[in-house]
């Protein structure tokens, strides 16, 4: 068969059979009487090969080594290939994210387009404080999903910070992909989103919040309490007593209390609350005396009795924590 039936039929042109030849792939086998090359059935199977080598992604180097090498190990050339591809895939993923978010942007001029590209790769930057510089003149510029990736997988607290404060200025956009981070199997991510989540001041911010109370991790149950005691949800209250019977940021969580406690509801169920865990008996006095203290800025006759009774404790320091809170109380009034 000449080059051009060959051509017609395989799909390869003839330009590129005549490359195969000169690198020694595929030699036609005779010549007709006119000099020009005949390909043989066999020819035409090696190109067969060839191409099917090619199409996944083998050089034509590789290609020939496959064919003609008998010790040629097709695994690990296999095994290569994935690993060329997976970093092929991973650096074109990369790529259609950043220009989304570009897009995303709706630059008006190429200028617009440079500012966002240089915005995003300080926020992936080595150095923290180049991230941390992006991160806090990007909140007008940068779309809120790059931010929020950038805060869940920000390990450095002052970056964290800025980018936390950055979400915060971008409302509601954020917040799908923060909850997502609620989700993840790496706590670090979980504990990230939630403290994101907290510095949004929204309605549907505070609904994440609410919904993280029944979180079965416990730093994210606490940041969620913490947060939603200024914002006067009296749900946060049984995870707030819990931290301070526990010791988990207990000085924050009394703190979140005294702010709920402004209303007189939740100070009834706030000293009831404190109360029936002193009255379970199984605190010891170290949770004794965080209670005392908690109890200090709860209003109430609740509150009182509890105090007076802690005023005589058997341990001496809860005795006297609750006794000075007493006389505070008394003094203020």
């Amino acid at each position: 068969m000449l080059i051009g039936d060959v051509a017609r039929r395989s799909g390869v042109s003839a330009r590129m059979l005549r490359h195969y030849e000169s690198l020694g792939l595929v030699r036609p086998t005779g010549r007709t009487s006119a000099g020009y090359r005949e390909y043989s059935g066999e020819d035409i199977r090696r190109i067969f090969h060839i191409e099917s080598l090619r199409s996944l992604g083998l050089s034509l180097r590789d290609v020939g080594r496959a064919l003609d090498d008998p010790a040629f190990a097709p695994s690990d050339l296999v095994g290569d290939l994935i690993r060329q591809t997976r970093e092929r895939i991973a650096n074109e993923t990369e790529l259609l994210t950043r220009l989304r978010r570009i897009g995303a942007a709706e630059p008006v001029g190429w200028e617009d387009v440079l500012q966002i590209v240089a915005l995003l790769q300080g926020l992936g930057s080595e150095s923290a404080g180049k991230r941390q510089r992006a991160a806090l003149s990007s909140a007008a510029d940068v779309p809120v999903d790059a931010l929020a990736e950038a805060a869940l997988s920000e390990a450095d607290p002052n970056v964290a910070g800025a980018l936390r404060w950055a979400l915060a200025q971008s409302g509601d956009g954020a917040l799908p992909l923060l909850a997502d981070g609620l989700d993840s199997p790496v706590p670090e991510v979980r504990r990230r989103a939630v403290q994101s989540i907290a510095e949004i001041p929204t309605g549907e911010a505070t609904t994440l919040l609410r919904n993280a109370l029944a979180s079965s991790d416990a730093v994210v149950r606490g940041h969620a309490a913490l947060a939603l005691g200024p914002r006067g949800v009296r749900d946060a209250i049984p995870t707030l007593i819990g931290m301070i019977v526990e010791g988990t940021n207990d000085t924050d969580a009394a703190d979140a209390l005294s702010a709920l406690a402004g209303d007189p509801a939740s100070a009834d169920r706030i000293a009831t609350g404190l109360v029936d865990r002193l009255a379970r008996g199984t605190s010891g006095p170290p949770a004794r005396r965080r209670l005392a203290q908690a109890l200090a800025d709860i209003p109430g006759s609740t509150a009182l009795r509890a105090l007076a009774d802690l005023s005589h404790d058997e341990d001496r320091g809860v005795a006297l924590t609750a006794a000075y809170v007493l006389e505070r109380r008394t003094a203020i009034n």
